[in-house]
């Protein structure tokens, strides 16, 4: 039985592109493994992000380790696919030969194909998890209608693509039988979902439909656009037990003139609203955002702004970095990256020095609550948990002293939070 070992880079939306193959690999003889410590397999397969600099960066120093390893002799062929490959192929085939085979974003199939010397194999839903069992992600779309001057996802996915709402049920039923119960919906933007299916947003009545299923526990919503938001999805969150009070939407700026020059289709006003307006119709909610500093043009004004913004919408969650010129880009061919990066790097860390005492704040405020926690797993002395509030990897954890169990991996309890960090919550489980 030949090994192969799966390496993936960037986002969860790579994941599951790794996980979808890696399922296919299982079904024709092959054992995975996923992210080896030390990878000793036949064959290695890189899936690679090609987001921002640094993320190819990295992509291009794992494939340059394995070509490495391969001449050493530790593993026979190298195969890379994914974004970065999808975007730079003709470049990448001339500078690394040693490279077995390039496939991109969506011919990774053909991989399985070109080794079996066979038809392309047939569709499927089974996929080889790489996460704990209990919980997925699902991706309900490809690609990005949007234009936004900084990013170069749509020259890389193309145009947005929903998948069928039936098929995504059927994926759903699939992974409940086989133990999972909480759902990380993602996508570029998952607020576009069903436009160009069905000529409307069907975002709600696909997470309502999702959360009828016997066996779903948790839906957790990524990926939002602050512009056109479908308000029926807030009363399926308001609602819903099953759908966590809890949403990803990318804001990046607050001043007026950022917003207009990285083309996001929006106004500070227009933003604020919509902040205000989520709070009001889902009580409790927690926000996660991303932020981006030292945008070309962005002055010392426009970025106060964003820190008084920040201050004002108080983020339970949020994440930020320094803008990154990517090539093909509106802003790369438009606007000269002015800003430098000793300024970015100062008004990133300061921007996250207001968020870390906002979260500090936030955080402190829930201990005396009770919150129901899954365990995903053991680390140390202490069982580690997450609320509904928290996504896997990104977000806060709950933190139980390990004499508090026996507790089960997957399972849900109620736990008092006892004390708190800025990022992370300690708790005792509920008798």
């Amino acid at each position: 039985m030949k090994t192969v070992d799966f390496i993936s880079l960037g986002c969860s939306k790579n994941l599951v592109d790794s996980e979808m193959l890696m399922g296919l690999f299982e079904s024709h003889g092959y054992r995975v493994t996923h992210d080896s410590d030390d990878p000793q397999g036949e064959i290695v397969v890189v899936n690679t992000c090609g987001f921002i600099a640094d993320a190819k960066e990295e992509s291009i120093n794992t494939i340059l380790e394995f070509v490495q390893r391969k001449q050493e002799g530790h593993v026979e062929k190298i195969y890379v696919m994914g974004c970065l490959s999808e975007r730079y192929l003709a470049d990448l085939e001339a500078e690394i030969p040693e490279v077995d085979g390039w496939y991109g974003k969506f011919n990774y199939r053909q991989l399985l194909a070109d080794l079996e010397e066979t038809a392309l194999p047939v569709g499927g839903t089974h996929r080889h998890l790489t996460t704990p069992a209990h919980y997925a992600y699902l991706k309900i779309s490809e690609g990005c209608d949007r234009h936004c001057a900084y990013c170069a996802i749509p020259l890389i996915t193309g145009h947005h693509r929903s998948r069928p709402m039936e098929e995504i049920l059927d994926e759903v039923r699939t992974l409940v039988q086989q133990g999972v119960k909480e759902f990380q919906v993602i996508a570029q933007e998952l607020t576009y979902y069903g436009v160009d299916l069905y000529g409307e947003q069907r975002i709600a009545e696909l997470i309502e439909n999702m959360a009828s299923i016997e066996g779903v526990e948790w839906i957790r919503l990524h990926y939002a656009y602050p512009t056109h938001f479908p308000w029926e999805l807030t009363r399926v969150m308001r609602e819903n037990p099953r759908v966590c009070r809890y949403l990803d939407i990318a804001l990046q700026h607050i001043s007026d003139r950022m917003l207009s020059r990285m083309r996001r289709n929006t106004t500070k006003q227009e933003t604020m609203a919509l902040i205000e307006r989520l709070r009001r119709e889902v009580p409790g909610i927690h926000l996660r955002t991303t932020l981006m500093v030292g945008f070309p043009g962005e002055t010392d004004e426009d970025f106060q702004e964003l820190i008084e913004f920040t201050k004002w919408a108080r983020f339970e969650r949020m994440g930020a970095f320094a803008y990154s010129e990517e090539d093909g880009t509106y802003s790369a061919e438009h606007y000269e990256d002015d800003v430098t990066e000793e300024t970015k790097q100062k008004r990133l860390d300061r921007l996250m020095r207001v968020q870390q005492n906002i979260s500090a704040e936030l955080e402190a405020a829930k201990i005396g609550q009770t919150m129901r926690v899954v365990i995903d797993r053991t680390e140390g002395d202490y069982y580690i948990g997450r609320t509904e509030f928290c996504s896997p990897e990104v977000d806060p954890e709950v933190l139980i002293p390990l004499n508090e169990g026996p507790l089960a991996i997957g399972q849900f309890y109620d736990a008092q939070i006892t004390d708190a960090e800025e990022f992370d919550l300690y708790g005792i489980i509920k008798k």
